[in-house]
């Protein structure tokens, strides 16, 4: 299995922002056949370290998440987030 996990921090950290990123995030599920499941979760901390909003992505293997990367529902969230955040960090990794 692999796993993509994606941190975002919104430029504007407005409720409306924060629900359209949500929003963006979540159409990802059931739309994109490689991707298994999707879990989206929002900080409630907020210390000055923490980002807003993360994303994990489960894939069966690499190939799954080469296809996601590219896929035609995928590319406008990607545009969508980069025009709410302020920075985005990622790992993807293999897990048993």
């Amino acid at each position: 299995m692999v796993k993509h996990i994606v941190m975002f921090k919104l430029a504007d950290k407005s409720q409306k922002n924060m629900d359209q990123a949500v929003e963006a995030l979540n159409s990802l599920s059931g739309n994109i056949e490689a991707l298994k499941f999707i879990e989206i979760g929002t900080d409630f901390l907020g210390s000055e370290r923490s980002y807003d909003i993360v994303l994990t992505a489960y894939f069966d293997d690499r190939d799954g998440l080469k296809t996601y990367a590219g896929h035609k529902n995928h590319l406008p969230v990607v545009e969508k987030m980069r025009s709410l955040c302020s920075s985005s960090t990622v790992v993807d990794y293999e897990s048993k």
